[in-house]
């Protein structure tokens, strides 16, 4: 996580002139530029560019920032977002019975590996809220047993409220297995991350790992995405991979399928909260 100044997230139709429009407007505000990532898709015609720079100046404030770049962004037709490099986005959790991918976005952000607030864990069950008193994090205990559940549209509302409340930015599926409604889904837009085992759509249903056994993979994947009406199918941020052969059993598939979600999972909230990812349509540039 970045330790000082700030960082420019733009994407706009691409054409000349737009690195030199934000160097010389940085150059003019006495902002020095730490790093700088760009990238120009040839397929849709977008230019899409992070910057990271710090201030030479204490004068120099998000709000003065943001005004005084209005016109440049409305120039290039940019969509364009300013944040502070040292603000910790605050991140709620949301888990079912599968503690794994929880267990470590937990240690990883107690040990300051990951740059975020956790504001609280959300689950339709009560396994995990021992574990989230270990941290000292709040734990909101939300039933819900199937899609068809009577409580569903009450339950939701109830979740919209406390994201509102907390002033939630990231809302993290880790292992949740309940399906979020439309209407959730398009007010989380960009902003929750889910993860799953890349057998999908191959292995749909339950025994994923069973079935994946019977087939004979040689790879064991984990897919985590940004959270759409389309189930599974958001715009990917990261997928991991591990080799595996005939000699495991599924329980061992299992396993090695946990290690590799938790690490996927962790990229890419790391890099959500870095403001790493920009949206190409169904797909992203991620600037690592």
């Amino acid at each position: 996580m970045s330790t000082q100044g700030y960082i420019l997230k733009i994407a706009c139709p691409d054409r000349p002139g737009i690195v030199h429009a934000v160097s010389h407007f940085l150059f003019a505000q006495t902002a020095n530029i730490l790093d700088s990532a760009q990238f120009s898709d040839t397929f849709t015609n977008r230019f899409f560019m992070r910057v990271h720079f710090a201030k030479t100046n204490q004068e120099l404030n998000l709000a003065n920032l943001k005004t005084a770049f209005k016109d440049i962004g409305a120039s290039f037709d940019m969509e364009w977002e300013l944040f502070d490099a040292t603000a910790k986005p605050k991140v709620l959790i949301m888990v079912s019975k599968l503690g794994h991918c929880l267990n470590d976005l937990l240690f990883r952000t107690h040990s300051g590996y990951l740059p975020i607030e956790i504001a609280g864990i959300v689950s339709n069950h009560k396994d995990f809220e021992p574990l989230a008193n270990t941290y000292n994090i709040p734990f909101h205990h939300m039933p819900l047993s199937s899609a068809n559940d009577e409580r569903k549209t009450e339950q939701e509302e109830q979740l919209l409220k406390l994201i509102d409340n907390e002033k939630i930015d990231l809302v993290v599926l880790a292992r949740y297995m309940q399906i979020l409604s439309t209407q959730v889904c398009q007010k989380l837009s960009g902003r929750a991350i889910n993860i799953h085992h890349s057998f999908l759509p191959s292995f749909k249903g339950a025994k994923p790992y069973w079935q994946a056994h019977q087939r004979g993979v040689k790879l064991i994947g984990a897919t985590a995405h940004y959270v759409t009406t389309d189930l599974d199918e958001g715009p990917i941020i990261e997928q991991g991979v591990e080799r595996v052969d005939h000699s495991m059993n599924p329980d061992q598939l299992a396993a090695v399928g946990r290690d590799v979600e938790c690490l996927a999972l962790s990229r890419a909230v790391r890099w959500h909260a870095e403001h790493r990812i920009l949206l190409n349509g169904k797909s992203t540039v991620v600037f690592q």
